[in-house]
């Protein structure tokens, strides 16, 4: 026999109601808590604004290097890059707006090029450097905080024997930039 109008509905809302319980009971009861935990964005202010390069000139980043005119300059919104030749001795300089700089710093330690504390124009920063089979650093790397953002300059004499110690160039370019930021 089939059920009045008023049964098929009161049947239809209450078996609505148990898939409804059955779906809750399915859920984590961890859910609450992981709600309660879960990480928040911080947000900072924008850092200071740079100029194109890091305010650094073709030749006064040739001068720093030491090994003479660049063949390619690449320049982009992020930073600049000067290279002897393709995939050769270089230098780079890229602006992070909103990124943190502990993540890049975790980097510098998980490839091998461990990082150690510096303050450039009193700002912190971290740099990490590899050094070749004879001891003379090839490669470095200077990331200088701006609390929500950071900048970066990396120096790379590659395979060729290093005319200047990579991290004093470095330095020296990110002291320059630093010390001409747009407040």
């Amino acid at each position: 026999m089939p059920l009045p109008r008023i049964g098929r509905t009161a049947a239809a809302v209450a078996t609505v109601g148990l898939m409804g319980l059955g779906a809750a009971a399915c859920g984590n009861s961890d859910d609450a808590e992981q709600a309660e935990t879960a990480p928040t964005a911080s947000v900072t202010d924008p850092g200071p604004l740079f100029d194109e390069c890091g305010a650094m000139s073709d030749d006064e980043v040739a001068a720093a290097f030491g090994l003479g005119t660049f063949t390619t300059v690449t320049r982009n919104s992020v930073g600049c890059e000067w290279e002897i030749y393709v995939g050769g001795p270089s230098v780079s300089f890229s602006w992070y707006r909103g990124s943190p700089i502990g993540r890049e710093r975790a980097g510098s330690d998980l490839i091998g090029r461990p990082a150690a504390d510096v303050e450039i124009g009193g700002r912190s920063g971290f740099m990490g450097s590899y050094q070749n089979e004879l001891g003379q650093t090839t490669l470095c790397e200077i990331g200088v905080d701006f609390g929500g953002d950071f900048v970066h300059w990396s120096v790379s004499y590659s395979n060729l024997t290093p005319v200047a110690d990579a991290c004093m160039v470095a330095r020296g370019l990110a002291a320059t930039s630093v010390e001409r930021v747009q407040k």
